[in-house]
This record gives structure tokens, C-alpha cells and sequence, in this order.
């Protein structure tokens, strides 16, 4: 198979990019299940601990992971990836790949509920500052979060339950005045819907997790370096711009160019956290990503007629989902998600929680679980589950209330999706 072109379509891409069998190798990516790799001499092995360029332990790198990295570099349009052992893994890398002990960043407040845990109380102890400011902020009100110490800015596609919209360009503008990269989490959106180094961001993660796997079989994160970023020109980051005496004196941007930050990444922090997936994980991940773009164009379908019902129920308090003309983001959703919101859908019950809980419980067809972006339609309450840890004042302003769901449609026929719904809502 000759190389793919640069322009190739992501539906091409999710079926070819990453790997080339060459002759007589398999069609498909090989699962390479295992922890060593073999060389002919002492000197050899020694080199590559001072520039570790080829696979020497799957600790941190792997010929199965290293095919799909290679793959959801490509679907992002991003220069390099790494994958990490959950969505979770790829968020604290990212930022600990930038922030030491003493330094600050930025987030928008309507981001997942577990990576606000991570932030707002893990980060903290480890001598990290997350300072929260609203995903609608202005560029003023996002400069005036700034601090002399402060090292990224952090937002998510697609607010995970909220569905806020993030405003890529807005925030990216901000970061880059202040000379730091804008990181966003792609997880809902996937870079089927949209790709975020198009409108300014430098750094993508996503829970594999989610969409790109799909089937719920396994658990995966993944970091994708745009390679825009200008590390010297910044100033801000020596680690990136002087020698790393853990690896004899490597100079990150000297000796790899725009691949500087997800290689810092691989050879420091995947080589102390080691928090890597199998290769049979990978492998996985693999087959999901080959089937993404026709799972995320029935997605997209089923939730808009999904929401459509829900929103002229008398049941229903509101529903949040920007494919929504009456979405006071969908305006935002046009401009970068014109293919489509996910398959996510955010609503409120009225009468709070306790009606939310007897909705959840009447379902037939979907499955109360704790996960989204599935094939199969699943339902969450956030307030007592994946937001739990969360205070009254961190729900509202993560726009969660009592009788919100989490509804993610899955890829059953709609019509039977949208009938044990209706029955589950008539037993309210």
C-alpha cells in the first residue's frame, strides 16, 4: 500500500492510516503481545538509553500502539501521539508535561467531573494551581485569570454532561497572547466531527474509552501533539529548551524538532508513570477507530430526533443538546460541529431527582450504566454518579442540577429508542 496522501479523507484514514503491510505482512494491524525487544550488541542497547528512537520496553512504546498512535495522529491532523492506559492518564500527562510544582493553569469550569477531581484536588497537592474560569468568559475576563506562573489553557469540544461548546478559537487567542498552548479534550466531538488543531489548539487528548472504541471493551486515553506550538519563541518552558539531564543532556525542541512535546512526554513521564496500554488494547482501539465515521454520522441522527421528542415533552424541564435549533449554543455547534453533536444528550426531568431516578429505573432498552458514547443507548444521573464529588456551587457552575441525565443514544433503530423512552417517561 503506497503512503496515504496528506488530504486523505478521515474515512480513509480510519481504515489506512498507521500502518503499511508490505509484502506478505498481515492486512491488519498485528498484535505484537509482548514486554522485550531483542539487539546485537551492548552498545546498541546503551544508545538507546541516551535516545531511546527504536522499541526497547513496552513500558512506554510498542509496535500495535505505536500503528494507532500513528492513526489518531492523522484523524487529528496532529504531528505525533502517545497513548496512555485511560482518558484520565492523557489528561494529567498533558498538563504534567508542562506544569511543575508552583505553576498554574487554566480551565474552563463545565469540563468532565472527574478530570475537575483531578485538577481542582490531586493537581493541588502535588503543588499545581487549576484556576477555574467560565467556558463563556470573554477574552478579557480569560486574561485576567492569568497568573506570571501560569502554563496552559484546558477546555473540552464538547462539555461532558453539560454540552457547552467550547469556544476553540476564543481560548486559543488568550493562550497564545500569554505564550502557552491551549489543550483541548476531543473526546465527545472525536476528530470526526471536529478537529480543534484547525481552529488553534496545540494539544488534543481524548478517552479512547468513549467513541473511538466504542464497544466498551476497553479502557484507553490518548495525547496528539499538533507540533504548531513554539516552544523556544515562548519562553515559558526551559524543560522543553534546555538540556534534560534525566536523558544525558537531550534537548527536546534541538533534537525532535515539533515532535519536542510528545517525545518530553514519552521519555519522561511514560517512562516514570508507565501508565501504557497493552497491545492487545490497542488492538482493540484499532478495529473501533476503523468504523468511526459511520458510527458517529448514526450517532448524530439518532440523538437529534432523540432530543426533538424529549423537547416537546411535558415531562421534560429542558434538554441541552446544541443540534438543536433552540440551543443557545448551536450557533457555536455550526461553526465547529457543522457534521454534528454526538450522540450525548443532556436533560431535566421535572420534579428533580427523585423523578430523574424513577425515569432511569423504568428504562427497558437502555442500560443504567457508568459510561457514554457507546453502540448500545446508556443513561447516567451525573449529580450521583460521575459528578458525585462535586459541591453544590462545582455542579452549578459545571451546569448539573438535580434532575439532570445523561442520555447517550446508541446505534439501535431510533424508533425503538424513542419508544422506551416515551414508556419510561409515562410512569413518571
Amino acid at each position: 500500500m503506497k503512503e496515504l496522501r496528506k488530504d486523505a479523507k478521515i474515512e480513509t484514514q480510519c481504515l489506512h492510516a498507521g500502518y503499511t503491510p508490505k509484502n506478505g505482512e498481515p492486512r491488519v494491524v498485528p498484535i505484537v503481545q509482548s514486554t522485550t525487544y531483542c539487539f546485537d550488541s551492548t552498545d546498541h542497547i546503551a544508545a538507546l538509553f541516551d535516545m531511546p528512537t527504536e522499541y526497547m520496553y513496552s513500558r512506554f512504546a510498542n509496535p500495535t500502539c505505536d500503528a494507532v498512535e500513528k492513526k489518531i495522529a492523522a484523524l487529528e491532523g496532529g504531528a505525533g501521539a502517545m497513548l496512555t492506559s485511560s482518558g484520565q492518564a492523557a489528561s494529567l500527562l498533558s498538563i504534567l508535561n508542562l506544569c511543575n510544582a508552583g505553576d498554574s493553569f487554566i480551565a474552563a469550569s463545565t469540563i468532565y467531573g472527574g478530570t475537575i477531581n483531578l485538577f481542582a484536588v490531586t493537581l493541588k497537592k502535588l503543588g499545581i494551581e487549576c484556576i477555574w474560569v467560565d467556558s463563556g468568559a470573554s477574552e478579557e475576563e480569560i486574561q485576567a485569570a492569568f497568573k506570571p506562573n501560569t502554563k496552559a489553557v484546558f477546555g473540552e469540544t464538547l462539555a461532558n454532561p453539560a454540552l457547552v461548546v467550547f469556544d476553540i478559537e476564543r481560548f486559543a487567542k488568550v493562550a497564545h497572547q500569554n505564550g502557552v498552548p491551549l489543550i483541548v479534550d476531543n473526546t465527545f466531538a472525536t476528530p470526526y466531527l471536529c478537529r480543534p488543531f484547525e481552529f488553534g489548539a496545540d494539544i488534543v487528548v481524548h478517552s479512547t474509552t468513549k467513541y473511538m472504541d466504542g464497544h466498551a471493551l476497553q479502557v484507553g486515553g490518548v495525547i496528539v501533539d499538533s507540533g504548531n506550538f513554539d516552544w523556544a519563541a515562548s519562553g515559558k518552558f526551559p524543560e522543553f529548551t534546555e538540556p534534560d539531564e534525566s536523558y544525558h543532556g537531550v534537548v527536546y525542541t534541538r533534537d525532535f524538532g515539533n515532535l519536542a512535546y510528545i517525545i518530553k512526554a514519552r521519555m519522561q513521564l511514560m517512562r516514570d508513570f508507565g501508565c501504557y496500554p497493552a497491545a492487545n488494547s490497542a488492538f482493540l482501539l484499532n478495529l473501533g477507530l476503523e468504523t468511526l465515521p459511520v458510527r458517529m454520522k448514526q450517532y448524530c441522527e439518532n440523538a437529534l430526533q432523540v432530543a426533538s421528542m424529549l423537547e416537546q415533552s411535558d415531562k421534560v424541564a429542558s434538554v441541552n443538546y446544541p443540534g438543536l435549533s433552540s440551543n443557545p449554543y448551536h450557533e457555536m455547534a455550526q461553526k465547529y460541529l457543522p457534521k454534528g453533536c454526538s450522540g450525548v444528550i443532556s436533560f431535566s426531568i421535572k420534579g428533580g431527582r427523585q423523578n430523574a431516578v424513577k425515569f432511569m429505573d423504568s428504562l427497558e432498552l437502555a442500560s443504567n450504566v457508568v459510561h457514554v458514547a457507546d453502540i448500545r443507548t446508556c443513561v447516567l444521573h451525573p449529580a450521583s454518579a460521575t459528578h458525585r464529588q462535586l459541591t453544590d456551587e462545582q455542579l452549578v457552575a459545571a451546569g448539573i442540577d438535580g434532575g439532570m441525565i445523561r442520555l447517550s443514544v446508541g446505534l439501535e433503530n431510533v424508533e425503538d429508542i424513542m419508544a422506551d423512552v416515551q414508556q419510561a417517561l409515562d410512569k413518571i
